[in-house]
């Protein structure tokens, strides 16, 4: 059973990130949106638990550094709206 939910978390991240990678090659989100950070922030997080779970350790530090560059711009982002307001 805990290999099925590590499975589903890993699918639901690469389709957090693939969606995140469309939708801003169509134009339909930019980078910049908390959105678009958001989904890449949540997709590595869950593609992480799955590939440090199943010892899939280069792709673990992949995500790793992804996500840290999702929470670097998302911290951009909340610091340019609050000078905003």
């Amino acid at each position: 059973m805990t290999d099925l939910i590590i499975d589903l978390l890993g699918w639901a991240g690469s389709i957090m990130l693939v969606s995140a990678y469309w939708l801003n090659s169509k134009n339909r989100i930019s980078a910049q949106t908390l959105l678009y950070q958001l989904l890449n922030i949540l997709g590595s997080l869950l593609l992480m638990t799955n590939t440090i779970y199943y010892g899939a350790y280069p792709s673990s530090s992949v995500n790793i550094v992804w996500l840290l560059i999702g929470l670097i711009h998302i911290t951009a982002i909340l610091k340019n709206k609050h000078k905003a307001i």
